[in-house]
């Protein structure tokens, strides 16, 4: 039996985690991290990880970053809080606003401030809705998402994700989000399909649900570049084109969900660039601060902003905003953030680098367990299933993901199981050789795992 440290009772006493069995936790315990460096985390045993997974997909300059510590606390100095509400606003909420904007090289015109990615797309639902009934649409108001798609855990954004765990037991999705089929070529490709057929049967599949529920009620379709917490699920090739198409030929506005792949991820600034996702809305959370302060944005092009201006004019107000909508001390940070970014290279870097994971990975393609490596940039996962020829899924589903996960640990190598998918989305700021460690470790855990089974 495990036996825990104080700070673990306390813990387990004191505090319900999220994505976490809350039974199973106060028979282990946590595993306490007290300090980060680079890409690198320590617990509180002095035991050192690389962290594989940038956290939560999130950590785009490591750990330590002092000039955002420096960041924040000249602006705690200065500004410490300010809200946006009511014709205020402070520098740092201008100057960022305008980056973000001017980062999107004409494409969105403003940008709307939230504290994390599942506010800012319950935001999303909001500002969809308000849209078209300043349009006098008001039956148009469903919004699709895909399946195994990932947009937040508010009872509206939660609604938009399409993953089981986030509905089991809370009685969602509510009934005016609607999910369409997940675009994962290597599950749901037909023997013979080409890719490109694929991805034609995925928007066929798409049109033919927005004519069962009716062109004049479908509002929206959000969805992911790289779909990440799903399974990081790399599109087809020419699906998000055959996508946008359907959705202009209905008027149903497209959302950019780049809350991971924002920032560098994928070897773009934006993930919209690398598939040449024209969006509506895009939103921004995680890397936009390196995650060291929450704040998320959500950028409107020009046809969704004016009709939003001037209905907020017919009614008096934009009845929508958060207290820390903006915030001084985050907006302050993502600034110095986005200047490292720019300044070190990091986006190139995640080109570069990532190309020595993709490679590195897929090397692992006649591993027993492997099934399928994908990813692009700096994230990417390795599908382990019991059967390669037949592509067997294990049984129960996730059992040996969760055994990786578990053991990666003893070889300092934080990464996430997805069922019985690994996934890998590690700081932008890491070096090759640092790639190389990581795989190194990985391929020793999946071996190791690998003589239990």
């Amino acid at each position: 039996m495990t036996t825990l440290s104080t700070a673990q009772h306390r813990d387990i006493t004191y505090q319900l985690h999220p994505y976490t069995n809350a039974v199973k936790h106060r028979q282990i315990g946590p595993r306490i991290i007290e300090r980060g460096e680079g890409i690198y985390v320590y617990d509180d045993q002095g035991k050192q990880y690389i962290e594989a997974m940038a956290g939560l997909w999130s950590v785009a300059v490591g750990f330590n970053e002092e000039r955002l510590v420096d960041a924040a606390h000249r602006q705690m100095q200065k500004l410490p809080f300010y809200h946006t509400f009511t014709h205020k606003t402070h520098t740092p909420s201008i100057e960022l606003a305008e980056r973000l904007v001017q980062a999107t090289q004409g494409q969105m015109s403003t940008a709307f401030f939230t504290n994390s990615g599942s506010e800012a797309n319950d935001t999303v639902i909001k500002m969809v809705w308000y849209y078209n009934n300043a349009l006098g649409r008001h039956d148009k108001k469903k919004i699709i998402a895909r399946n195994r798609g990932y947009h937040g855990v508010t009872v509206a954004s939660a609604s938009l994700t399409g993953l089981t765990p986030n509905h089991r037991g809370f009685d969602l999705p509510l009934p005016t989000m609607k999910h369409t089929l997940c675009p994962h070529y290597y599950r749901e490709g037909l023997p013979g399909e080409s890719e490109e057929d694929f991805a034609t049967r995925m928007t066929n599949e798409l049109e033919a649900l927005i004519l069962r529920e009716g062109p004049d009620t479908v509002a929206a379709f959000i969805g992911e570049p790289v779909m990440g917490a799903g399974g990081v699920i790399v599109p087809p090739n020419t699906y998000w084109d055959k996508v946008q198409a359907v959705c202009r030929k209905y008027d149903i506005l497209v959302v950019a969900d780049e809350v991971i792949t924002g920032f560098g991820r994928l070897g773009t600034f934006f993930g919209s660039e690398k598939y040449n996702i024209k969006a509506d809305i895009m939103v921004l959370s995680k890397q936009i601060t390196s995650s060291y302060l929450p704040l998320a944005a959500v950028l409107l092009n020009d046809k969704v902003n004016s009709v939003i201006t001037r209905q907020s004019g017919e009614l008096g107000t934009f009845g929508h905003g958060y207290t820390a909508s903006g915030h001084p001390v985050t907006t302050a940070v993502a600034i110095e953030n986005l200047n490292i970014i720019q300044e070190k290279g990091l986006v190139q870097n995640a080109a570069s680098t990532g190309q020595v994971l993709q490679s590195a990975l897929r090397e692992l393609s006649d591993h027993p367990l492997v099934g399928e490596v994908r990813g692009t940039g700096l994230i990417a996962a390795v599908e382990l299933v019991a059967d390669k020829d037949s592509r067997r899924p294990f049984d129960p589903l996730g059992s040996v993901g969760a055994a990786v996960y578990e053991r990666a640990h003893e070889h300092g190598l934080i990464v996430r199981g997805i069922q019985d998918s690994i996934a890998f989305c590690p700081p932008l700021i890491i070096t090759e050789a640092q790639v190389r460690d990581i795989v190194e470790r990985f391929v020793t855990t999946l071996d190791e795992v690998h003589k239990t089974l």
